[in-house]
């Protein structure tokens, strides 16, 4: 089933809206209008009653008088007071056609109808005699049920409504033909002004869908549309840089897989062709055949690891363990580094810590560290290692003595296959080290960084803010007695 158009859904909206408008229009103005207007005038004799009622019971007999008359007049209605015995008390307050007044509609058998509800106030339903028209009657009592002081009648005409329902009607039919014209025309160009916007929108985001990555986006209509475009326009820039980052990506990996590849082949033609009956030459041949397939393996390995950390798909087995004695066994198993090739790498400890993340991912991320100084340090050869406890987690800082990183730069270094260029030596390893550091670090959750000084070095740190207190600080107080 195909989609609808906004614009059209709009508009079947405003239609729906205006229909059900005139639908509420019709059906209290003629169907209801006849019920409403009894009710009305029900209400309207009754607290005609009450106020009546309010004005004798207050002693004021001038006030009373004035309040029939004001009363009578505001909401033509006939009023009758009457003493106990049913005899006129006041003069007649007459308006209109009455039916409580006159031989052939003798007022005892109101107060008969009184009496017998057993001197209660209430509403009757009556037809006047001469003009045949509906009429309500209230009747009650002055003073106290018990014992009366008189009786109060009221009467008002229920005119037939017929002829103003008609009238209704007909403006109705003219009101209605116009409205839905309007309605029409208006919803069907409100539809298409809030549309337009989206549209455009819809059409430079199709534009985007095809790879042309400086698609402009038009917010210009109202605040949502804008807030679209400026969220398509960044998504636009992400997807530049993702894609520039897949080129390269791809153009790196083809450079580091050809190389080892290239080597591979080439001496082993060279042992099938050369050194195959010379042991020593065959060996060393074997050797960088060995070598480079580790370095193919670990790049594989390596971009395995990342592509499973960047989807998610990489999950956290997180346990207890010393960060303190965990730093110093890595950085024990340097120490065949060091003394080969000239490294120091210093460590400087601070009290036994307990934390609780992965403990795999994490020996990843301070290996990756340290080569990433032992790659970039100065010629000096000096790496250094901290442990620096805070009260809410364990800081571990790696600086070199390299050359540094510029400002602009730090922000990239992260990135897959970014390399500073301010090094003197061969980088050894896959480009994808600090990569993976962040991927772990972001999974964990933990907080990570880089200070650098062109001349002086760089300092990467992360922050292991999952800490356990009191086990590991006991067992070093035990070790110091």
């Amino acid at each position: 089933m195909g989609q609808v158009p906004l614009k059209f859904t709009i508009w079947s909206y405003f239609i729906v809206f205006t229909i059900i408008v005139f639908v509420l229009l019709w059906l209290f103005q003629t169907l209801f209008f006849e019920s409403f207007y009894r009710k009305m005038t029900r209400l309207d004799v009754t607290n005609t009653a009450e106020q009546i009622t309010k004005a004798y019971e207050s002693g004021d007999m001038k006030s009373f008088s004035d309040t029939i008359n004001t009363l009578a007049v505001k909401n033509n209605v006939c009023v009758e007071v009457l003493d106990r015995y049913g005899r006129p008390y006041t003069s007649k307050h007459v308006l209109g056609d009455c039916m409580v007044h006159g031989r052939e509609n003798s007022i005892y058998k109101y107060v008969k109808m009184i009496n017998e509800n057993g001197n209660q106030s209430s509403l009757m339903l009556d037809q006047n005699p001469r003009s045949k028209y509906k009429m309500i009657i209230y009747g009650g009592v002055l003073g106290l049920p018990e014992a009366p002081e008189g009786y109060l009648l009221i009467n008002a005409a229920l005119e037939p409504v017929d002829s103003t329902v008609t009238i209704i009607k007909r403006q109705l039919l003219i009101i209605t033909a116009i409205l839905i014209l309007f309605a029409l025309v208006i919803s069907l160009f409100m539809a298409r002004r809030i549309a337009r916007p989206i549209d455009r929108i819809t059409s430079s985001a199709e534009h985007l869908a095809r790879g042309e990555f400086d698609t402009q986006f038009d917010g210009r209509g109202y605040l949502e549309v804008r807030k679209l475009a400026e969220t398509l326009t960044y998504a636009e820039k992400e997807l530049m840089r993702v894609d520039t980052m897949q080129r390269d990506l791809i153009a790196n990996v083809s450079h580091d897989l050809r190389t080892p590849l290239t080597m591979l082949k080439a001496y082993a033609e060279m042992i099938r062709d050369l050194s195959g009956d010379n042991p020593v030459k065959r060996n060393e041949h074997l050797g960088i055949i060995i070598n480079e397939t580790d370095r193919l393996s670990a790049m594989v390995n390596d971009i395995l690891d990342l592509s499973k950390l960047e989807s998610g798909r990489q999950k956290l087995s997180p346990s207890e363990f010393e960060i303190r004695d965990k730093l110093t066994a890595i950085i024990g198993r340097f120490k065949g580094i060091s003394d080969q090739m000239g490294y120091s790498i210093h460590f400087t400890p601070d009290e036994e810590r307990l934390v609780y993340c992965d403990v795999v991912k994490i020996e990843q991320v301070i290996y990756n560290l340290i080569n990433n100084a032992i790659n970039y340090t100065g010629e000096d050869k000096q790496v250094f290692v901290r442990q620096k406890n805070v009260p809410d987690g364990v800081i571990i800082e790696v600086e070199d003595t390299g050359d540094g990183i510029e400002e602009d730069k730090i922000k990239l270094i992260f990135d897959k296959y970014y390399r500073s260029e301010n090094h003197k030596r061969e980088v050894v390893g896959t480009g994808l080290g600090l990569s993976i550091v962040k991927a772990v670090l972001k999974l964990h959750g933990y907080d990570c960084g880089v200070r650098s000084t062109i001349g002086k070095g760089s300092t990467f740190w992360f922050k292991i803010s999952d800490i356990k207190t009191g086990k590991a600080e006991q067992k070093t107080a035990n070790k110091v007695e």
